[in-house]
């Protein structure tokens, strides 16, 4: 028999599992849905020790705790504290906190996360759609809203503030994800992440670790509580999706670039590499700005990769200097330290008396596409052009932690006539993609030209995915899309 404890998100109590738990016990295990201590006072210590109670308690051989939203700290809190009697840990669209790590830094409401920074009384529930704000509502149906509405009580800002502690015990466990793609990224995100994020997602690959989808939002125990049973059984019997273990090669040097441009002089300075052109007299300049995050121990960085080796290259094979960079992005807190980084090298490059001052192209990838936002707010005269390759271009679902200030969608209302070449792959992750796609509605409402380089079989990151003649020819329009802004 297996034992499953049932701890939901903020606001919620055991009632929010009474569907899940009805259906787990009607196949022969136990659940025990948990409300814990909504005492004013109360914090993460209160509910870790309430959980650790409890399990003290459970005579069954096998305990999986499993963690909604916020419960997955005080989940982990007292797993970490008893990981002898504790098979697995189940993650329900839940983020992945460290050790040190509040739950408020997961908290999408900024208005709450601002509030919380000095403000210890406890949070109000939402009402109605405001729901939204602590996570997509997708799948409710109105009785299961007007439920949330009758039964939430106000989270103590303890719970929110206090720092998890964790010795590592507890993520050495067995676990296993539950990602609600209605909701946040799917395992094709977290693929990703695992191959080129930082290094706490490197603990997601290998057998430890599996995961399940649900076409849910959420709150899928109101939503699909015989779905969310059925994959809480299997994901106890140690079923699940599980991630490859990945390559020590960064994912942009898993293949070579897809153009064979020529080898020209590189020089380094600092973070940047500037590729120069046989040309005399000064040149306009293509800045490269990678995205992530990235670990900082990886090897190569990003400047080293044939991908950006290839850029570089052939801009420089085109006329113009091609600039290779490798900025700080290395969590989702550190997009302002990236952006330090890129306007630092802009203003380097700019200084160089190879280079046109007035002629600057910045060129965004991936996550830094985030990055734009700086640039399309207030452009600067000399900036004749910006370009993104499947970019990021407002924080998907669970990239709550990045600062507000790194919104392309809404920046882009600055942008007046600067220009921008937009190359879109056909096959982007959903959550990536839906950003574009807002990016371009607010472009087309403020009137900001975007010229779109679409490959409609292309994946993120194509260009060492193995050359099409689709994919080369969109890299060779957007490249002299591109450079053709530069020379006007």
């Amino acid at each position: 028999m297996t034992a499953f404890v049932l701890v939901g998100g903020p606001f919620t109590g055991g009632w929010l599992w009474d569907e899940v738990a009805g259906r787990l016990r009607a196949t022969g295990e136990e659940a025990w849905p948990v409300t814990l201590d909504g005492d004013p006072g109360a914090g993460l210590e209160t509910h870790a020790g309430e959980l650790l109670r409890l399990l003290d308690g459970i005579e069954a051989p096998q305990v999986v705790l499993v963690g909604h939203d916020y419960g997955i700290h005080p989940v982990l809190a007292a797993a970490d504290r008893r990981p002898e009697r504790v098979s697995r840990v189940v993650y329900v669209a839940a983020g992945l906190p460290q050790n040190g790590d509040p739950a408020v830094l997961l908290v999408r409401d900024e208005t709450v996360r601002n509030r919380l920074a000095h403000d210890d009384a406890p949070v109000p529930p939402p009402r109605g759609r405001a729901w939204e704000q602590w996570g997509s509502t997708d799948g409710l149906s109105a009785a299961a809203l007007a439920r949330l509405d009758r039964l939430a009580r106000p989270q103590p800002a303890g719970t929110l503030t206090e720092p998890l502690r964790l010795t590592g015990a507890a993520h050495r466990l067995p676990a296993t994800g539950v990602l609600c793609t209605g909701d946040g990224p799917g395992i094709d995100m977290v693929e990703m992440l695992v191959r080129s994020g930082p290094p706490q997602f490197r603990e997601l690959a290998g057998s430890r670790v599996s995961f399940f989808e649900l076409p849910t939002g959420h709150w899928p125990m109101l939503s699909c509580p015989d779905d969310l049973a059925e994959v809480l059984l299997r994901a106890a019997a140690g079923e699940g999706h599980h991630i490859d273990v990945p390559d020590e090669e960064c994912p942009e040097d898993l293949g070579t670039f897809l153009l064979d441009p020529p080898e020209v002089p590189r020089e380094r300075t600092g973070r940047i590499d500037l590729h120069l052109p046989a040309a005399d007299g000064p040149r306009p300049a293509v800045l490269f700005v990678h995205g992530g995050p990235i670990d900082p121990a990886r090897r190569p960085t990003p400047r080293d990769t044939s991908f950006y080796l290839g850029y570089g290259r052939y801009a420089a094979s085109l006329g113009a200097v091609g600039v290779t960079l490798d900025h700080r992005l290395h969590s989702l807190a550190d997009y302002a330290k990236a952006a330090e980084d890129v306007a630092e090298a802009v203003e380097q490059v700019r200084a160089d008396p190879r280079v046109d001052p007035d002629r600057i192209a910045l060129w965004f990838f991936s996550a830094g596409g985030l990055l734009s936002a700086d640039w399309l707010a207030a452009p600067p005269p000399w900036l004749r052009c910006l370009a993104m390759t499947y970019p990021v271009l407002a924080p998907p679902s669970g990239w709550e932690t990045v600062d507000a200030r790194f919104r392309p969608v809404a920046a882009v209302r600055g942008a007046g006539r600067l220009e921008t070449v937009l190359t879109r792959a056909g096959l982007e992750h959903p959550s990536f993609a839906v950003t574009v796609e807002r990016f371009l509605d607010a472009a087309d409402e403020c009137g900001a030209p975007v010229e779109i380089v679409d490959v409609p079989h292309g994946r993120h990151g194509f260009e060492t995915l193995g050359g099409t003649e689709e994919s080369r020819a969109a890299v060779e329009r957007a490249m002299t899309a591109v450079l053709r802004r530069l020379d006007s």
